[in-house]
């Protein structure tokens, strides 16, 4: 997926614009339409026109920042905010090229006008893909202020220096404000002169890699933060959801509304008609307040004709998928080095494995919501969403206006962890507030809000090793087969066969193009069709690596243990950073060296190899994050307990090793990864609903228990100094704990899993 959003986030023709706009300075990257020459565009600019908000005949804007006559330095975010701190880690970025007073920053998330560009908060992109973007932003607008403040100051710029939104030429100093309000400051670059900007050496770094408090946290502790649940409008009404028993398929047979009638504030029920067809077999109770809706609700006698998909079950989808991924002419290749198969037909021996994971749910805090108003002829969508330009068409079709006039206004997300990414919830509260003609707020309670979750598939992988008389390692064959995410809601996002045959989407396969070298390497990513049928997969942390991790890892274990061989040395031994695993600039500069060491530093912060107490092991695992084309390098040593009498597994410290090269916020990362490590234990011994007669079985905190705090571990997380490019951290630390907690199992009492959750 890298490539992909590198096509999303690439300056083609672009230039960096500069200009006094009322009594501020507004810094953005801007495209010319054919043309207009820059002294135009920047004319264009001074004239008011991004004030009066025509920017979309000269501007496609990523993330630009703008400084008022006060010198306060507001940078706009046009990432969700769900508690990783994002904005905080992007001011910084702006704030340390720009030379500018870290009290003055302030930010703000913006909604979704199309001058802001594609908006997606997930992948662990953020940082990784705006990083250069916003340090030549920052170190273009550093240029224009020395030279603006230097002449104010009647000096040369070279003779100035510039710190703390300050402009100085020894005893002589000009402040950001002033140069603002005085100085001038109308610019443009061009891609060219913008690449050559002299960029701060990373020893110059004022802000980045430095402590410092996130600026959403006062707002969150004092009760001023605004979260999608807390968005109110004058006049609006309150729906209540009544879903259908299958996701695809169902429709509604009957109504019968007379006993909610009897409920005080009850209004209406009404079944929608949803032009996108994402809500199939749906209605909705309206009433005048929330609790009236939930009361009627439950007094609606309704009735369904059930999907196709009414009788299926959890073990059907996991038999359905060890049916194909055992088919070696199923799926699509995803990787094909060497000549696996014929590998496989001259080995001594092959060994087969299975691995499994279960369904799992998102289960955010803040259950999925939506307040919807249409006014002067544009919907407004008042919600936390992650993927806002992925949603947007299907609003479109389902309310058959055009993008443009659809607005989503963006709040704090009290969880996303990837089921924000899909902003479907906004779906029935648009169609209700189009047809009733006022605000309608929708919140799902939380059985529904399980219900209607877009769930991590279950997913089964075969992995077939073959090996020669003395039980060398000569080829892995891998097939690996779940629900796609990506099938239904991204098609343009799926990947061509490496043979350039059939399609695969990386969301669901990354992982299993590892960094080590194997002179024989076979992957075969494979939707499973009945769990495509049966409800819409989704991104849940980590996504298609934190299942994948679990089965690459978790073999690499198993084939050490054959090989007798330290289960470290085995996995170094092949990241020797050869070929295609030797890394390339700017994102994998080391390549599988890095990864090597990563490993050998858990080993020595863990006291791998000493003796352990009866039923206790260590177990390790690897991971380089979500993608290829953005590394990050993680080692984890996992130290559990097994009661011999009931089974029960207590993991009792997690080593974790990280290399994302230079780390922005520091604060930040250590909560990102500590959270991550966190639900990485949760899902490898705690979280699975099985489907049952075509819906999740738990829906609800009584039977659904993920980790708790009495279960959390010793935490040891360490960041391996680096200045290079910073790569991606919600997610990636995750993807080595459950293989970790998985092998430790293993060395402690002898049992192989292959089972997530794990069980004995």
């Amino acid at each position: 997926m890298g490539s992909i959003m590198k096509q999303k986030t690439d300056i083609s023709r672009r230039t960096f614009i500069a200009a006094s706009i009322g009594t501020g300075l507004t810094m953005g990257y801007g495209s010319l339409l054919s043309g207009f020459s820059q002294a135009q565009a920047a004319q264009a600019l001074a004239n008011g026109a991004l004030a009066n908000g025509d920017v979309k005949k000269l501007f496609s804007p990523v993330v630009w920042f703008e400084i008022n006559h006060h010198g306060k330095v507001l940078v706009n975010i046009a990432k969700a905010e769900m508690g990783q701190h994002v904005g905080t880690a992007l001011a910084r970025i702006v704030a340390d090229e720009l030379a500018a007073d870290w009290a003055d920053i302030e930010i703000k998330h913006v909604d979704t006008d199309p001058k802001w560009g594609y908006m997606v908060t997930g992948g662990s992109w953020s940082v990784f893909t705006t990083f250069q973007m916003l340090s030549q932003a920052g170190a273009a607008g550093r240029t224009i202020l020395l030279s603006a403040g230097a002449k104010l100051l009647k000096s040369e710029p070279s003779a100035c220096s510039i710190n703390n939104g300050v402009v100085s030429n020894g005893s002589k100093s000009i402040s950001f404000a002033e140069i603002v309000q005085g100085g001038d400051i109308s610019r443009s670059f061009s891609e060219e002169e913008l690449a050559a900007l002299p960029v701060k050496a990373a020893a110059d770094r004022q802000y980045i890699g430095k402590q410092t408090t996130a600026l959403d946290i006062p707002a969150k502790t004092n009760g001023q933060a605004v979260y999608g649940i807390d968005a109110e409008l004058p006049g609006m009404v309150y729906a209540h959801v009544l879903m259908p028993p299958t996701r695809y398929g169902s429709s509604v047979t009957s109504v019968n509304d007379a006993n909610a009638k009897k409920v005080k504030g009850y209004q209406q029920t009404i079944k929608l008609d949803d032009p996108s067809n994402e809500l199939q077999g749906w209605a909705l109770v309206i009433a005048d307040t929330f609790p009236a809706a939930i009361k009627a609700a439950d007094a609606v006698d309704i009735s369904w004709k059930a999907g196709p998909t009414a009788n299926v079950n959890e073990a059907d989808l996991i038999n359905e998928g060890q049916r194909l991924a055992a088919d070696y002419q199923a799926g699509t290749l995803f990787v094909d080095h060497g000549d696996a198969p014929k590998a496989r037909a001259s080995a001594d021996k092959v060994i087969q494995s299975v691995y499994r994971t279960s369904t799992a749910l998102h289960f955010a805090l803040e259950p999925a919501n939506a307040l919807v108003e249409f006014k002067e002829g544009k919907c407004h969508i008042h919600s936390g969403n992650q993927w806002q330009s992925l949603i947007l068409p299907t609003l479109s079709k389902a309310l058959d206006m055009p993008e443009s006039d659809i607005i989503i206004h963006q709040y704090y997300l009290g969880g996303g962890f990837g089921r924000r990414l899909w902003g479907d919830y906004m779906i029935p509260a648009a169609l209700a507030a189009k047809r009733l003609n006022k605000p309608v707020k929708l919140v799902f309670q939380r059985p529904d809000d399980s219900r209607f979750d877009c769930v991590r598939s279950a997913s089964v992988q075969q992995f077939d090793a073959s090996l020669d008389a003395q039980n060398n390692l000569t080829g892995i064959e891998h097939g690996a087969a779940a629900g796609w995410p990506t099938l239904n809601l991204a098609p343009g996002f799926l990947g061509t066969g490496v043979d350039g045959k059939g399609k695969f989407d990386s969301f669901s396969i990354s992982g299993a193009d590892h960094w080590y070298n194997l002179e024989n390497h076979r992957v075969r990513a494979i939707n499973n069709d009945l769990a495509q049928r049966s409800f819409q997969p989704g991104f849940l942390r980590a996504v298609g690596p934190g299942w994948v991790g679990w089965g690459v890892e978790s073999f690499m274990d198993e084939l050490a243990q054959l090989k007798q061989q330290d289960p470290i040395d085995f996995r170094l031994a092949m990241l020797d950073a050869k070929g295609k695993n030797a890394g390339k600039a700017p994102e994998s500069i080391g390549g599988a060296k890095r990864l090597a060491a990563v490993l050998e530093d858990v080993r020595k912060r863990s006291a791998w190899g000493k003796k352990m107490p009866a039923d206790e092991g260590l177990g390790v695992a690897v991971a380089h994050g979500q993608e290829r084309t953005m590394p990050t390098w993680t080692a984890v040593v996992a130290h559990v307990a097994v009661d011999p009498d009931t089974n029960a597994i207590t993991v009792k410290k997690i080593w974790q090793s990280i290399d994302c090269g230079t780390v922005v916020h520091p604060d930040g990362a250590l909560a990102q990864a500590e959270g991550a490590t966190l639900w990485g234990i949760s899902l490898a011994l705690k979280e699975s609903s099985s489907f049952e007669n075509g819906e999740v079985s738990k829906t609800n905190l009584d039977t659904y228990t993920p980790l708790r705090m009495a279960d959390v571990p010793d935490l040891d997380i360490k960041f391996m100094p680096s200045i290079d490019v910073p790569t991606g951290l919600g997610e990636p630390p995750l993807i080595a704990i459950a293989p970790a907690i998985g092998n430790a199992v293993f060395a402690a009492t002898g049992r192989r899993v292959y089972n997530l959750p794990i069980s004995l």
